[in-house]
């Protein structure tokens, strides 16, 4: 850990590798960090697969590097169901930065997650932000409508679009419409980029999200870079609204939601010990799985005092 604190950016690996592999790590971690957090800005990049988001996040860097801010990287791919492993090719868009000092990527696999982010995102963003970045950018996915993990993630979230591909009715629909701080059509060079621009404001405006201030709709091309420090504007712009009361009230919420996550998945993991080595669970588990109880009667059963224990005659 001192070697983290240090400025080292192969504890910073090593932790992150850490955390992926077995998220119990971060409870010999967390202690000592806790105090340090906060101090990084996170914005979550997301939207559908194919609409430029890795190679705009190669373009935000350069920006924010331009004035002088470190940037941490989480870039986020599937994993295939079939052979459990993943390309990774964000990376590969993000090659210009490979040998600046005030860049450190890191590739990650879902392993399975929904919702377009790896399970072990939230602890990286920690790592990163107690190393000492300015700003955590989190490309996710893509997974669509439902990506909401994203937003109770990060600090804000912007939302990468295109013009073709249905996006225009895709953009009408609830999910991405609901999470979005600021909304990027990119490769706007494309024919439809404004038209677009024109159906998602009108959307927005509908939104009772939206109620008390629009979010701001640009155009964008992350081949070459244009509108995007337009947009870097606009993440200082909305950083600075939200100031330090309105973004620690929604710190707060996420880390309600986060401790409610590491929740389930502590109850869950006792479970599977349980199971696993209690004979009389493994029986009664048995009657479900065979059909013979259904499972509620068998939950109200195992947790009669609100939480798991072995049973006994």
């Amino acid at each position: 850990m001192g070697r983290l604190l240090e400025g080292s950016e192969i504890a910073l690996a090593k932790l992150i590798t850490l955390v992926e592999n077995n998220p119990a790590g971060m409870t010999g971690v967390m202690p000592m960090i806790q105090h340090r957090l906060g101090k990084a800005f996170c914005i979550g990049l997301t939207g559908p697969p194919g609409a430029g988001k890795s190679s705009l996040a190669s373009q935000v860097i350069k920006a924010l590097r331009s004035a002088g801010a470190k940037v941490g990287v989480i870039a986020v791919d599937p994993t295939s169901p079939f052979t459990g492993g993943a390309l990774l090719g964000d990376r590969v868009r993000m090659q210009d930065h490979y040998l600046d000092p005030g860049v450190f990527i890191r590739s990650m696999a879902t392993r399975g997650s929904l919702g377009g982010l790896a399970r072990a995102t939230k602890d990286v963003i920690k790592l990163m932000d107690v190393f000492g970045f300015d700003y955590v950018l989190v490309e996710t996915v893509g997974v669509g409508q439902t990506e909401l993990d994203i937003m109770q993630t990060t600090d804000i979230t912007v939302v990468v679009l295109v013009p073709e591909g249905g996006d225009g009715v895709q953009a009408m629909k609830a999910g991405l419409m609901e999470i979005g701080d600021i909304f990027v059509i990119n490769k706007s060079d494309r024919p439809g980029a404004d038209s677009m621009a024109v159906q998602l404001q009108g959307v927005l405006q509908m939104n009772p999200r939206y109620a008390s201030a629009m979010p701001p709709v640009m155009l964008t091309q992350g081949t070459d870079g244009k509108g995007v420090a337009e947009l870097v504007e606009a993440v200082r712009a909305r950083q600075a609204i939200l100031g330090d009361t309105d973004l620690e009230e929604r710190r707060r919420e996420k880390r309600n939601l986060e401790f409610e996550e590491i929740l389930k998945w502590a109850v869950v993991e006792e479970w599977k010990g349980l199971a696993g080595s209690d004979e009389k669970l493994k029986d009664r588990l048995s009657e479900v799985v065979e059909g013979s109880k259904d499972p509620y009667t068998m939950l109200r059963e195992i947790f009669p005092y609100g939480c798991i224990r072995p049973l006994t005659d």
